[in-house]
């Protein structure tokens, strides 16, 4: 067993918590206005709206995979890792370049942090359970 009794319900409304919040910047969507708050892009460019509209789709369906782990245990360790790589390459990809780093919200950085070490502690419980026959 993964969790007592006691703790899996913990469990699955922080998965549903950290998978609802990573399905917003869907809402990029149907508000442009959006990529300002969340990525410091205000009146972005036709290609650059497009793939950061396109993010905020893979951020949805991303999501929705986290939320479904939440009350589907075995989609948990594939749901776990997909983030942890998802999230990890982003902030790989922006923390080191200063002339970009400050223009995203720190809320998201520190979101996605919390969210590579919770995963993370996830995906090796998982990994290190004994596997059943």
């Amino acid at each position: 067993m993964l969790l007592s009794a006691r703790a899996e319900p913990a469990l699955r409304v922080l998965l549903a918590l950290i998978g609802a919040i990573t399905t917003l910047p869907a809402l990029a969507l149907v508000n442009v206005g959006i990529l300002d708050w969340n990525y410091g892009v205000a009146a972005p460019a036709p290609m650059t709206q497009a793939l950061l509209q396109h993010r905020g789709m893979l951020q949805l369906l991303l999501g929705a995979a986290i939320m479904w782990a939440a009350f589907h245990p075995p989609v948990r360790l594939a749901a776990a890792l997909a983030a942890v790589a998802g999230k990890t390459t982003f902030l790989a990809l922006i923390l080191p370049n200063a002339a970009i780093r400050g223009d995203l919200s720190p809320l998201s950085v520190w979101f996605d942090l919390f969210c590579i070490v919770v995963l993370g502690l996830l995906a090796a419980r998982l990994l290190t359970l004994p596997r059943r026959a």
